[in-house]
């Protein structure tokens, strides 16, 4: 077989496994288990059977994973937007913080005194499982709307305390664990923090200001750009020792709503480019783990005990305080506290420590990988059903795959879409009612993927998604928001 030959059996493989990849996603939304699940038990029992997939170099694999989490983290990003952030800005970074840091002090704690390993260990093992999952919250709320303000705290804290996790990380691999060291670990922890706060800010805002502003000579560039900056965000701030995960999550949130030309192009190209990622990601660390490694009774029982603690114990009982003072119903609380699902962050970190050399780093790694497992499978599967029993309203995204629409050249200034909420203004109003302002106009209604017969006496219900025309300079938000 001939050098051409052997690269097209290549493709051909990388292809079929990609859309084998797309059918287990498939599957997964109809057997209830998300499919980030899926993806890291195929892929770990995969290499168990060819056993050269277990060979790929640590360090190949964390850079992979580096570059799909910078693409899911940025799309996270956009998809919170900076509306939606700053209304629980003050809570995801209270939460995703400290929450992180008593969550890996728990973690780190049990797994001495109860488990037996060393305090290096130990530390090492509650950084890794501290933070919360972009990768895996993001797959499971992604096609779901979540009222309130649960399902943006969710997302905010999964994306902000995953560069708390790496840093922390970080530090306690760079310091050791003794008190001096860890303390002295401080300073570079918050410098990670506050290079990747403002290289992402200013690198957000440049961003935006060029979607805006520069123009391209071809559509498929915009896309790519947005894109290219992400990445160079990441770059910018990692080489100044900050977070470059941090840096890209809130440049990502604050070109999210930018009403930027070709802006359903760019959230269209960087939700492809996540869901790729996520399924790369997910398959490379599932072959990087040791079904042989994951079944020994020294890793399957600590992993089925620290998920089981981590689930019902460590996170009720330490991040569930913080949460008193933020405005939640007692059932989003409960629904936010349940949710922290763990996923593709712990195991990376879990690939660092091997690749640190720390003694036992195998087993630490293995035990990350069975409470991932847990807690995609049982929490990440149990969403919904949490969400129906805390009574937080959560319904699946209706699929929407054809569209008609117009181009403009300019930016229609004053053409806004809402959705109307139960309980808002708008609920029950005709279209007569509606104050949009001497010269504004409801265009379009939608209702149960169909389109409505638009005239004056059209009486709007909970659901309806509104395209109008307001008058310049008049916020007919409140209109409908739930309790305006």
């Amino acid at each position: 077989m001939g050098e051409t030959e052997v690269f097209a059996v290549v493709v051909l493989l990388a292809a079929l496994a990609l859309v084998a990849a797309i059918a287990v996603n498939a599957l997964g939304s109809r057997i209830r288990v998300p499919a980030p699940a899926l993806f890291l038990v195929v892929a770990a029992v995969v290499s168990n059977v060819v056993p050269d997939l277990e060979r790929i170099s640590l360090v190949v694999d964390e850079r992979i994973v580096t570059v799909c989490l910078i693409l899911i983290l940025f799309d996270g990003g956009m998809h919170i937007g900076w509306r939606r952030f700053r209304a629980t800005a003050g809570p995801i970074t209270f939460v995703g913080a400290l929450g992180t840091a008593l969550t890996a002090a728990a973690v780190a704690l049990i797994a001495h005194l109860l488990l037996g390993l060393d305090w290096q260990a130990a530390l090492l093992l509650g950084a890794a499982l501290s933070p919360t999952d972009p990768a895996v919250v993001f797959a499971v709320l992604g096609r779901k709307e979540v009222e309130g303000r649960s399902g943006t705290l969710l997302e905010g804290e999964s994306g902000f305390n995953d560069p708390v996790g790496i840093a922390l990380l970080g530090v306690l691999l760079a310091a050791g664990t003794g008190v001096g060291a860890v303390v002295g670990g401080v300073g570079e922890f918050l410098l990670q923090m506050g290079v990747g706060i403002a290289v992402g800010a200013v690198g957000g805002l440049l961003l935006g200001w060029l979607q805006r502003r520069v123009r391209l000579p071809n559509e498929a560039l915009y896309p790519l750009r947005t894109i290219a900056f992400a990445a160079l965000i990441y770059g910018a701030a990692t080489l100044l020792h900050g977070s470059g995960f941090l840096a890209v999550f809130l440049a990502g949130i604050l070109v999210g709503d930018n009403r930027a030309p070709y802006e359903v192009e760019v959230r269209r190209f960087s939700s492809g480019l996540a869901s790729l990622a996520e399924i790369i990601a997910f398959t490379v660390l599932g072959l990087s783990v040791s079904l042989d490694d994951v079944l020994r009774p020294d890793v399957l029982l600590p992993g089925l005990v620290l998920a089981a603690l981590l689930i019902v114990v460590i996170r009720p009982l330490l991040v569930g305080p913080l949460l008193l003072p933020i405005r939640l119903a007692r059932g989003e609380r409960a629904f936010v506290l349940f949710a922290g699902l763990k996923g593709a962050v712990p195991i990376l970190l879990g690939i660092l420590i091997r690749d640190a050399d720390v003694p036992g780093a195998e087993r630490i790694a293995a035990i990350i990988f069975v409470v991932v497992i847990v807690s995609v499978v049982v929490q990440g599967g149990l969403v919904p059903w949490v969400a129906a029993l805390s009574r937080v309203p959560m319904r699946d995204v209706e699929q929407q795959p054809y569209a008609a629409g117009l181009r403009f050249s300019e930016e229609p200034a004053d053409l806004q879409r809402f959705v109307v909420r139960p309980g808002s203004a708008a609920e029950g109003a005709t279209v007569a009612d509606l104050s949009l302002g001497e010269h504004g106009w409801v265009s379009l209604i939608r209702r149960g993927g169909a389109s409505v017969p638009l005239r004056g006496g059209t009486r709007l219900e909970a659901g309806d998604e509104v395209l109008a025309f307001a008058e310049p300079g008049l916020d007919v938000g409140d209109l409908f928001r739930a309790g305006a």
